[in-house]
């Protein structure tokens, strides 16, 4: 059985589904249904959040390997995510900060941003949404949450502002523990906007007046205006999964005050509760530093990419770690996981399989196929339900692979713990015959002369920094035993 560590409640849980009606279908296995918060699109997303993102298609993809049926609803956040600027003086919305900007529709922002998302996520191997519903679509759902929170006092107008009044939910807090008998802490922990309005600084906005000259607004009951930020994950989740849904994902950064306050609004709204299990990933930091623009340490998968390391190679590297902890990202720590993933490679590609239907899905439930190596299938089963261990079922995998079982044993079980890993180790060969096979730019094979001429001058710190150069490009260098290299594409 999945066990699952549920921030709501602080510990860790037998997963059991709600099973909605919303979700149900009259297939096979019970339906379990996730929210993610998904990105803002005003600019390419960082891995640290693909840390986040990764985890929870690892989350979705156990839930398969036990045989449920998931319907994952992922938003895209193109509207009313206002920040404040560095001097805290004023609010903004940074996907009209960037049309302006460029030079361009909001719309066209957020539509860039999104499509270079969605890329992202497919050269990451993450399965792909059920939904993504955009903010900007479902305004009239958010709207009718505000309606019901003004008719139950639960929230309030101010000259066409609607605010939230965090006093009047009792259970304000439960998730994060910044409860109502904590006000004055929470006025320190939610960096105040700069709203004067309020009847109480911990009050949050449901729906903003809009000045005359603001690009992104809409019509409503209060007047031209826009969502609040909390606003759009109640409306889009419960539209897609019910009023009550199994799990909600996030990162640890959203359990204050996004998370808490979508649960304050939706659980106001509806009376019911709203998700039954949070799952939160730890923070990614680099070099030990949290990630910041003016350190300039944020990387993306592009920048990754052009560094001469996969994205694959990055899902990899965020295995290493428990989801649930802080992960250190170096790129020390990227160059073994592209290396790791490039040796298990070459070993499954040697491997001579003999091609048997794999068991799919709901089969894999009882964690032993009679075709593979059930020993290790059990052993991984139990990992992965264990909290998502997926460093530890990691290293089952490595140890099968070393293991003495036959070669097309191993294949079995290594492709069905790849319906977990998404490593799509089944490729192996083919990808690496398709990297063998690709043109050497003449630039690199420029760069590969000089090398070989500096060794043959036995000028080999030189020799070095061309080896890395010609990395940096994307191309590794072995040399060979009696002279000549290998090069391939990485």
């Amino acid at each position: 059985m999945l066990r699952i560590y549920n921030t709501l409640t602080r510990r860790i849980e037998d997963f059991k589904p709600l099973e909605s009606d919303k979700v149900h279908s009259a297939s096979s296995g019970h339906t379990v249904g996730i929210y993610t918060c998904g990105p803002t699109v005003y600019r390419e997303v960082h891995i640290g959040n693909f840390r986040t993102y990764i985890g929870a298609d690892i989350l979705r993809r156990v839930l398969i390997y036990n045989g449920f049926r998931v319907v994952h609803i992922k938003n895209i956040t193109d509207v009313g995510h206002m920040r404040r600027t560095l001097d805290n003086d004023e609010q903004i919305d940074p996907i009209v900060q960037e049309a302006i900007a460029k030079g361009k529709t909001p719309a066209e922002i957020s539509q860039h941003f999104t499509d270079l998302y969605l890329k992202d996520e497919k050269k990451l191997n993450i399965l792909p949404a059920t939904f993504y519903p955009k903010a900007s679509e479902h305004i009239k759902e958010m709207i009718v949450i505000i309606k019901i929170l003004l008719d139950k006092k639960l929230a309030y107008e101010v000259d066409g502002n609607i605010y939230f009044d965090v006093k009047k939910f009792k259970n304000y807090g439960k998730l994060s523990g910044n409860t109502l008998d904590k006000m004055e802490n929470l006025l320190e922990a939610v960096r105040v906007s700069v709203e004067t309005d309020k009847k109480d600084s911990a009050d949050f906005a449901l729906w903003k007046k809009a000045d005359d000259d603001r690009l992104m607004k809409w019509e409503s009951p209060w007047g031209m205006g826009f969502p609040g930020w909390h606003i759009e994950c109640s409306a889009m989740s419960i539209k897609y999964l019910g009023e009550s849904f199994d799990i909600h994902t996030g990162g640890e950064d959203l359990i204050f005050p996004h998370n808490e306050d979508e649960i304050a609004q939706s659980e106001g709204a509806s009376g019911k509760k709203f998700a039954n299990y949070w799952v939160h990933g730890g923070y990614l930091l680099i070099d030990e530093e949290k990630m910041s623009r003016s350190k300039g340490n944020i990387y993306t998968i592009e920048q990754l990419n052009k560094k001469g390391y996969e994205p694959l190679a990055f899902r990899y590297l965020t295995f290493m770690t428990h989801y649930k902890n802080k992960m250190n990202f170096t790129f020390e720590a990227l160059e073994g996981a592209q290396t790791a993933l490039n040796n298990l490679r070459e070993i499954v590609s040697k491997w001579k399989i003999i091609k048997t239907k794999i068991a799919r899905p709901p089969s894999l439930r009882s964690g032993v196929s009679g075709q593979g190596c059930a020993e290790y299938e059990e052993r991984f089963l139990n990992a992965v339900n264990d909290d998502l261990n997926i460093p530890q079922a990691l290293s089952i995998v490595w140890e099968m692979v070393k293991s003495d079982y036959p070669e097309s044993a191993k294949a079995q079980s290594l492709f069905k713990f790849d319906e977990v890993l998404g490593l799509e180790l089944e490729n192996a060969k083919e990808f690496l015959k398709n990297k063998r096979e690709e043109k050497i730019p003449d630039e690199i094979q420029k760069l590969i002369e000089e090398r070989n001429d500096l060794r043959k001058k036995k000028r080999y710190i030189l020799a070095d920094q061309w080896r890395f150069k010609i990395r940096k490009k994307g191309y590794e260098i072995q040399d060979k035993k009696g002279g000549g290299t290998v090069v391939k594409k990485i």
